[in-house]
C-alpha cells in the first residue's frame, strides 16, 4: 500500500515502465503524456503514453485494492474517467487501458479482472492491459 504523497511518484513510474514495455510489444517509439484533441469543440486531453505515429494510445492507472480487500470506489471513477476520454478517440485509434496487477488475500481475482468484469459495459473498443510488476503484460 502506498501513502497518498507517494501516488504521484508510483503512477509516473508505472506509466514510464508500461510505456517501455509497449514500445518492445508493438516494436514502435511511444511519447509520454501526449495532448490530443477530442470532443466538440476539440480541446486537448493528455494521454499517458501514445505512439509516434498516433495510432495507439494508452491510459495507465496504479491502482490498488484497499488494506482490506474492499473496493477502491473513488479509483474505479478514475478508471471509468480515462474510458470516456478515450471514447472521443477516433475508431482507427488503438485504444489501451493499463492497469496495474493488484491481488489481495480476500480476493479471487485481480483489480483488473473485477473492473472488466463489473465496468465490462463501457469498454466499448478499449482493450485492457494488466501489467505486473516486472512488466509482464496480460490482455483481460
Amino acid at each position: 500500500m502506498n501513502s497518498n504523497s507517494d501516488n504521484t511518484k508510483v503512477g509516473k513510474t508505472f506509466q514510464e515502465m508500461v510505456c517501455r514495455k509497449l514500445e518492445r510489444h508493438f516494436d514502435t517509439c511511444f511519447d509520454l503524456e501526449v495532448p490530443m484533441m477530442i470532443g466538440t469543440p476539440g480541446k486537448a486531453h493528455r494521454f499517458d503514453c501514445v505512439s509516434m505515429d498516433r495510432d495507439i494510445v494508452v491510459e495507465c492507472k496504479a491502482y490498488t485494492w484497499t488494506d482490506t480487500g474492499n473496493v477502491p470506489s473513488a479509483k474505479l471513477m478514475g478508471l471509468n474517467e480515462a474510458l470516456f476520454y478515450m471514447s472521443y478517440l477516433p475508431d482507427e485509434v488503438s485504444k489501451i487501458l493499463c492497469i496495474k496487477k493488484s491481488t489481495h488475500p480476500r480476493r479471487d481475482e485481480t483489480l483488473a479482472e473485477y473492473y472488466k468484469r463489473t465496468y465490462g459495459h463501457l469498454f466499448r473498443n478499449v482493450q485492457l492491459y494488466e501489467v505486473d510488476d516486472d512488466g509482464n503484460i496480460r490482455v483481460i
